[in-house]
Order: structure tokens, then C-alpha cells, then sequence
């Protein structure tokens, strides 16, 4: 971009050069009258990436530029941000009527990715801004979603306090993120290599000073912000790491948006160990919120099958309840209560959902006011919400009154936990689900939700029922909240009669019949009398004009009137604004309150949600143990059920599934699932954790039953795709996985192993799959479901008692193969590959082909290669025998060989294969 120079510049080329100097990162939005104009490169980009004409600004063409109407502009800008762009917004700050110099502009915002509030943002997920800084013994972590105020901390320190905090970042996938600009997100000693192809998951990536993430900086910036002398009440106590990140953020929103950010007046510091622990890596391959390929839909996830929230604050916190289940069996317990009385109330239930689906994004609402983008409108449809608040409260409270208990009755039918199929364990009795230590939902919410009564009608008496888009427009404020408003909209709707009045009056009190009261752009208004009557005209009268036959005139009553009307329109919208920054202020001061209750509204609307659910499709609550146990008896996928239903297909078929990683029981605790793909096997497996994970969020499960200990982390490892663009391939995307399993794994995980070792050789896989189960058996003895097509790993089963094989049922025809998706004790007999390449639509050529080459290979190996695990264990995998000798074998006729024939053809046999290793080694 040329430099803004005297000579080769307009005065308003180089005021335009100067406010993108100091925003050379961000495409610049220049207000020019009624359109928002960007110049030179900004120009070429908009152009491209908006699909509007680029034009040029002088004959030459040398200044490339393109605009957008300024009214639309919100529209344009957030396709913008959606694509990783920053936009500064340059604004007119006089008015052009009112000087004669060239307007003064100043950049009033930056906008970015992290900082969006347009209305188009996602309702059902977060708009994070996230920073990280490193301190010498920690790793600290913030993220800030602007549009809601949803603001939270976290820190990590000890060895892996870095790969920790890029997992929990890649997991929250913030839109921006911040960092000290000479340092880098995770320091200048970092890998590179390893972690940037990682942070390019993060679209846009903005380096900030490093002075604004020093301590003394940061913190008292963060304490003047949540109006505290101290963080130590929000958890903030010994994690600077943590309150300098999130000091950072505050001062990047503040010096963006240039602006208090007053809703944001809370703050949450975590550990991971809050929740169960999901990392990215699961969230993807268990396809809890995102499918794992874009053509699949959206439908195939766990959100959306589990959606029917009736408020954007309830679909984004079960959003962040899929993604952080938790861990704390007293506050599962009480959501459970709070589901199951909403369960059993059919009428109350909907009546509370019919309420809830009135009310509007609260939290975004209230962000918008509070950074004073919000038009007239928006702050209605606060009101329109918060008039829905008080039949909520109610509904509780009929809720609250209907449900005399909060736990399940004592069942005689329910007897010691035990599973559904014959197993060698010995069952412990089933706790009942004990008092919850948190007051019941539905009565806290009667009687502590906020209805916000007088915001509500502070709103609907200031405002007019159906205001214009701006206040520009004017006509937003009621009648009767000013007087001098009202004076001032009389003249304008009884200007007519205002002028007949006066008309009149001067009539009589000239006597001049023909007096007439006139009104043109020139002279403005005016009376005018024909030259006949200028013996009558008062001496009060001020002459203005001279025509032929009459002459028009002037009175300071006419000037008053005339001064009145022509400034009654700007003076009107004046006042309007004014009223409307009182009532917004006084919106501001309540913020605190609107984000309690919609923090309440966000449970309220998830637990009926549940409850909606459980009743609408036969969910269970589920029965949590104190032990590291899991039974599900005719457990269904959630997602392929509702898939199946919708498409009309037939009934999902359920399977139970029985372990327990307790140390006193010889009870399965590893499940080696075998069969054919296609079979079932890797639903099985997601669906064991789609049912702990819907569990731990409070719901109740597609299920009979279900009795489980609390997981503390899921661990997947299901399927793998090449990932060239960060170098790694298959394997090694497999390996890696793998390892994380492997190192961080405890007794009370849950791990899913799906096809391991495809990545690599045959002999290798198996032999990585084969050591893998007895680390898991060994070290780790978690909850965990393997699925494999190594069919060797069976005889695992025999070294380890508490490994079970299952397999995928399997029904045999003359027409081919049929799978019932049924898993059954014992391990599969055969893979059946070439039966599922058939169904696949292979050429009838190729299976017979592939058929005989099997037959060829199944008579010329034996799959017998040494592999030691135990002393007492030897078994022999993969050492191929010589041809001939079963060639001989075979052409052999032992029902007619003598005893010393056969001790002969023996003794040859046996100094052929030592002739065979000899040559060999």
C-alpha cells in the first residue's frame, strides 16, 4: 500500500492512509456517506471474498476500491470474520452538515473471529477467544466468549503442562486466539514442527504486545474488571499463569471493541479433573458434537440427536455437557432427581417447555446492549424473553410441588447387580442413589430465578411496540416519557392545523381575508398579502420578500414555529437517544441479574430437555456404583436408533454389555469383540461410551438398565485417517493415539480400541495389538472394549481370565451372509471379509478369484511363529512350512501305512525341515 504523501494524495486518501497505518492487519471499513468503502489490497480481498464489484477510485485505475451500504454492512462483515478476517470500522465522528472541513474519522472497533456479535453467530455453540501464557512453572489458559460473557480459566504445570494445554485448547476450538507477539503461543523453545500444524487448527492466530501479559498489568486489570480487590473468590488463588491469560483477554476485548465490557463481571477457574475427560481426539471419533465427515450431516452426532432444547443457552450448555460430563456422583444424582420429576409430568413438563421456547438468547442479547451495538429492536426482544421468565418460575414451583421425593422408590424386583449373561464374578449389591448434596432443581428454581419484573416492564413502557430497525429513524421512545418529546412529535403530526391555526388568527386580527400562511424551501414559512392590503399589515411584521402583485412577510411567532418544526425531527431523535442510553444503562447495571437467570434458564431448559427425551423414547435413569463397574442390558445407539426411526427402517437391535475393573472379582474387565466388518462391532464400541457420556451429563439412557462407576476419562481409538498436511500417516496417527491411551490411562477409564494396527504390516500389527492387550491387562486393568480382525488374539483369553471374547452373530445362507447385530459369547470362527466384499458389489470374477487364492493359501501356510508371553504360554503364529513336505502330507493315505512306513515317511519328513533351517539360517 503507497504511503500517505502531500503530493500524490487527496486530503482524504491520506486520512484514510493514516487510520489503516495504525490497523495494517485488518481490512478497513471507511464510512463515506452512506456506504462503508475499503481501498487498494483490503479492496481486492473484499472483492474477492464478498463477491462484490471492484471499482477504482481515480481514472487511472491506481486506487483499486469497492464499498458495501453502511446499514447492511453487519451482513457483509460477519461473512468476513466467519473466514478469519480482521475488520476495522473507521466511522464518520461529525456530522458532514455541520462543518466545512473535511469530516473527522476515527476507527471506533476492531472486530475479529474471537470478538464477533453479529446475529448470525451459531445459537447452540461458543464464540471463544482464547490466550495463553507461560510462566516459568505453568501454563496458563483463558477463553472469553464475548456474545455471551461466558468467561473461564484454567492452568497446567508439571511435566506435559504444555501438550495438556494445547489438548484443552483444540477441544474448546476458539475462533482467535492471543498471544505474547516475540514468545509465540507456547514459547520460543517449543517444537514447532510438532505443535504449529496443530495451532493451524485455530484459524486465526493474533500476537499482542507482551507488556499486556505481564503480571502487573494483566491482574489488577482482570480485578478492575470483575469489581474485586482480589481473584482469590473466583478461584484464581496460585494460578498467575491463568489470571495474566485472562487479564490479556480483557485488555484485547477493551482496546478492540473500545469499550467496557460490562457484562462480563464473573469468572470461572477449572481443573480437568472437574469432569470427564474428553480430548479432541474422542470428541472426533465418538462424533459428540461434530460429524466426522462433512457429508454425514450434522444429524449423525450425539448434539443433535440429543436436541430438543427449547433456548439457545440450553442447546450450548448440552453442548458443553456432552464435551464435559461430570464427575460428581452427588450432582449427577440430583439431575437425575430433576429429569425423572419432569419425566412423570407430562402436562407441567410441556407447559414449562411451551414457556421456555418464548424466550430468546438472553446472554447475546445482553452482550449486544452492553457493548452498545444493540438497536431498538433487540432490546424488545429482551423484554418479549423476559416476560416469559414468571410462567417459567411457576412451572417449576408445580414441578417442585408434584415430586414428593427426589430418588427412586425402593424396588423389590431390583436385586444385587448381575449381569445378563452367565458370568464368572461375584456381584456386590447396588447402592441406592443417596440424598443429593445440591438442593433439588425445580425447587431452587421457584424460588431463587430472577423474573426480572421490573427490566420487563421498564423495556415495554419505554419503548414503542414495534420500533424502526435504528434509532436514526426515531419514533422508538413511547408517548409519555417526555414532555418536550411529546411537544416536539405534536408539531410534526399537527403541523397542518398549527399553520391553519395561525393563518386563521392572523386573518382576524389583520382583517385581510386573502392573508395566507406558505411554506417553500427558500424563505421557509412565510405570510404573504397582496399588494391591495399592505395598508392593513401590522407593524410587527417583518418583510422578506417583494413579488408583482404581493409581498411576503414575517412574525416572530412564525419564526419560533418555523424553528420548532425544522429542528423538531433532529432534536426528537436526540431525545430518543438519550432515553434509550438511560434505559440501556440501567440494563448494564442489571446484567449480573439477566446472566443469573439465564444461567438458570440454561439448566432448566436442559433437564426438561432430558426429561423430554426420556419419556419421548423410553430412556432409563441409570444407577451409579461405587466401584468400577459397567452394565448395560439392551443397551441401544442413540444415534443410529433416532437415525433408523426416522428413516422408517426396522427396530435398532439392542445388546447388553457387562464389565467390571474391580480388584476383588474375576469379572471381565476387557471385552475382545471379533467378526466381520459391517457386523456391529465398532457401534458396540461407541455406543458403551455414548451411554456413559449421556450418564455423566444427567441423562437417562436408551437402555433397560444401566449401573455403572463413575469414568473419569474416555479414551478412543477408532479408525484413522492419513494426515499428510502435518506429516503424519495412518500409523502414525494410530501409534500416537495409542500412546496417549497407554501413559495416561487409569483404573477408572474407559477405553475403546477399534482395528488396531491396520497401519502397518500384518506380523507388526498383530504383534502391537498383541503386546497392547497385555499392557492394558497388566498395568492399567481399566473398563475397555477391543474390537480386531486378529483373530489370534483370542487365545489371549486363555493367558488372561478377565479377558472375554464376544463376537458379531453372523447368519449363513445359500444367498450369502446375513448380519443379525447381535454380540454373543465366544470369538468369531472367520473373518467373512470375502463375503463383505460381495455384499459390497465386487465383480462375481474377483470373489471367485479371491475364493480359490484363499483355499491356495489357507492348505500352503500355517500360521505358527513363535511368540513368548509367558512360560507357561508359548504359542506360534506365522512361520509358513515347506510345500513339499504338505504336499507329501497330503498325497499320504494313513489308512494304509504300516507303523514303519509311517515312522520312515516321519523320520524324512523331519530331515527335510532340519535340511530347510539349515539353508535358511
Amino acid at each position: 500500500m503507497p504511503e500517505a504523501t502531500t503530493d500524490t494524495h487527496t486530503p482524504l486518501m491520506r486520512q484514510y492512509l493514516a487510520a489503516k497505518r495504525q490497523h495494517p492487519d485488518a481490512l478497513l471499513f471507511f464510512r463515506l456517506g452512506d456506504f462503508y468503502e475499503l481501498f487498494f489490497d483490503d479492496a481486492k480481498t473484499a472483492s474477492r471474498e464478498l463477491q462484490i464489484t471492484l471499482t477504482a477510485r481515480d481514472k487511472e485505475r491506481s486506487v483499486p476500491m469497492c464499498g458495501v451500504p453502511y446499514h447492511a454492512a453487519e451482513n457483509y462483515i460477519a461473512r468476513l470474520l466467519r473466514q478469519g478476517y480482521r475488520v476495522a470500522i473507521c466511522d464518520q465522528m461529525e456530522d458532514p452538515k455541520l462543518t466545512k472541513k473535511i469530516v473527522r474519522r476515527e476507527v471506533t472497533r476492531v472486530l475479529s473471529p474471537g470478538t464477533a456479535l453479529d446475529p448470525s453467530l451459531a445459537a447452540d455453540q461458543n464464540n471463544y477467544l482464547a490466550a495463553v501464557h507461560l510462566t516459568d512453572s505453568a501454563t496458563g489458559l483463558a477463553f472469553l466468549d464475548l456474545s455471551t460473557g461466558d468467561f473461564r480459566a484454567a492452568e497446567f504445570s508439571g511435566p506435559g503442562a504444555t501438550a495438556q494445554c494445547l489438548e484443552e485448547l483444540l477441544r474448546l476450538a476458539p475462533s482467535e486466539l492471543i498471544f505474547p507477539s516475540t514468545r509465540g503461543p507456547f514459547g520460543p523453545k517449543t517444537d514447532a514442527a510438532t505443535l504449529d500444524p496443530l495451532l493451524a487448527q485455530i484459524k486465526t492466530r493474533t500476537p499482542v504486545d507482551d507488556w499486556a501479559f505481564s503480571p502487573d498489568f494483566a491482574v489488577p486489570l482482570l480485578e478492575r474488571q470483575l469489581g474485586s480487590r482480589s481473584l482469590e473468590g473466583f478461584g484464581l488463588a496460585g494460578h498467575p499463569a491463568a489470571a495474566i491469560a485472562a487479564g490479556a483477554i480483557v485488555h484485547y476485548v477493551r482496546t478492540t471493541q473500545q469499550n467496557e465490557i460490562s457484562h462480563v463481571d464473573s469468572l470461572r477457574f477449572y481443573a480437568r479433573a472437574e469432569c470427564l475427560h474428553l480430548d479432541q481426539v474422542t470428541a472426533r471419533n465418538l462424533e459428540l458434537v461434530e460429524p466426522l465427515f462433512s457429508e454425514s450431516g450434522p444429524d449423525v452426532t450425539l448434539f443433535r440427536t440429543m436436541d430438543t432444547c427449547c433456548t439457545p443457552m440450553g442447546k450450548r450448555m448440552l453442548r458443553a455437557s456432552l464435551l464435559r460430563p461430570m464427575i460428581d456422583p452427588a450432582a449427577i444424582e440430583s439431575r437425575y432427581a430433576a429429569v425423572d420429576a419432569a419425566r412423570a409430568d407430562l402436562i407441567r413438563r410441556e407447559e414449562l417447555r411451551r414457556s421456555l421456547s418464548g424466550i430468546l438468547d438472553l446472554d447475546r442479547l445482553l452482550a449486544r446492549i452492553s457493548l452498545d451495538s444493540a438497536g431498538p429492536r433487540d432490546v424488545l426482544a429482551l423484554a418479549a424473553s423476559l416476560k416469559h421468565l414468571p410462567e417459567v418460575r411457576k412451572s417449576a414451583a408445580q414441578l417442585a410441588s408434584s415430586h414428593s421425593g427426589c430418588h427412586p422408590k425402593e424396588r423389590s424386583d431390583e436385586g444385587p447387580r448381575v449381569s445378563s449373561a452367565p458370568q464368572t464374578t461375584t456381584p456386590s449389591v447396588t447402592i441406592e442413589p443417596k440424598a443429593a448434596s445440591s438442593e433439588f432443581l425445580w425447587t431452587r428454581s421457584s424460588t431463587t430465578l430472577d423474573p426480572l419484573e421490573d427490566l420487563c416492564a421498564a423495556i415495554f413502557s419505554t419503548l414503542v411496540p414495534e420500533p424502526p430497525l435504528t434509532l436514526a429513524e426515531g419514533g422508538v421512545i413511547a408517548a409519555g416519557i417526555d414532555a418536550e418529546l411529546d411537544d416536539l412529535r405534536s408539531i410534526g403530526s399537527s403541523g397542518r392545523a398549527s399553520i391553519a391555526a395561525i393563518e386563521d388568527r392572523e386573518r382576524r386580527r389583520t382583517g385581510i381575508g386573502s392573508l395566507k400562511v406558505r411554506f417553500n424551501s427558500v424563505f421557509g414559512y412565510y405570510i404573504e398579502i397582496t399588494k391591495s392590503n399592505l395598508a392593513s399589515v401590522p407593524a410587527d411584521y417583518e418583510r422578506k420578500q417583494t413579488l408583482v402583485n404581493a409581498e411576503r412577510f414575517t412574525t416572530p411567532e412564525l419564526k419560533d414555529y418555523e424553528t420548532k418544526v425544522l429542528t423538531a425531527q433532529e432534536r426528537s431523535v436526540e431525545i430518543e437517544k438519550r432515553i434509550f442510553a438511560d434505559l440501556r444503562r440501567r440494563l448494564v447495571d442489571n446484567a449480573s441479574r439477566i446472566r443469573r437467570t439465564s444461567a438458570t434458564i440454561a439448566e432448566i431448559d436442559l433437564v426438561a430437555n432430558f426429561a423430554h427425551l426420556a419419556a419421548l423414547r423410553g430412556y432409563t435413569r441409570p444407577r451409579i456404583d461405587p466401584a468400577p463397574f459397567l452394565e448395560i442390558v439392551a443397551g441401544r445407539h442413540p444415534v443410529i436408533e433416532r437415525l433408523m426411526d426416522n428413516a422408517g427402517e426396522t427396530r435398532f437391535v439392542p445388546n447388553d454389555l457387562y464389565l467390571d475393573a474391580s480388584d476383588n472379582t474375576s469379572a471381565p474387565n476387557l471385552l475382545l469383540i471379533t467378526g466381520p466388518n459391517m457386523g456391529g462391532k465398532s457401534t458396540y464400541l461407541r455406543q458403551a461410551a455414548h451411554l456413559v457420556i449421556l450418564a455423566q451429563t444427567g441423562s437417562f439412557v436408551p437402555a433397560d438398565r444401566m449401573t455403572y462407576g463413575i469414568v473419569d476419562r474416555v479414551y478412543t481409538r477408532i479408525g484413522a485417517s492419513d494426515n499428510l498436511a502435518r506429516g503424519r500417516s495412518t500409523f502414525m496417527v494410530e501409534m500416537t493415539e495409542t500412546a496417549t491411551i497407554l501413559n495416561t490411562a487409569t483404573a477408572q477409564s474407559l477405553i475403546l480400541l477399534d482395528e488396531m494396527g491396520r497401519g502397518t504390516s500384518t506380523f507388526d500389527g498383530l504383534a502391537l495389538a498383541w503386546a497392547t492387550l497385555e499392557y492394558l491387562q497388566r498395568h492399567i486393568g481399566a473398563r475397555a472394549l477391543f474390537a480386531t480382525h486378529y483373530h489370534e488374539l483370542t487365545m489371549l483369553a486363555d493367558e488372561f481370565p478377565r479377558l472375554k471374547n464376544l463376537h458379531v452373530a453372523i447368519q449363513e445362507s445359500p444367498h450369502g451372509i446375513v448380519f443379525l447385530h447381535r454380540i454373543e459369547q465366544g470369538p468369531a470362527d472367520r473373518s467373512y471379509g470375502i463375503d463383505v466384499a460381495r455384499l459390497a458389489g465386487l465383480p462375481p470374477a474377483v470373489i471367485l478369484r479371491a475364493r480359490q487364492v484363499l483355499r491356495l493359501h489357507e492348505r500352503s501356510e500355517q500360521h505358527n511363529v513363535a511368540v513368548e508371553t509367558e512360560p507357561s504360554l508359548q504359542l506360534t503364529m506365522f512361520t509358513p512350512l515347506s510345500q513339499r513336505i504338505l504336499d507329501r502330507l497330503a498325497e499320504t493315505d494313513i489308512d494304509t501305512l504300516t507303523p514303519l512306513q509311517a515312522l520312515n515317511l516321519l523320520e524324512e519328513l523331519k530331515a527335510e525341515i532340519g535340511d530347510r533351517k539349515v539353508s535358511t539360517s
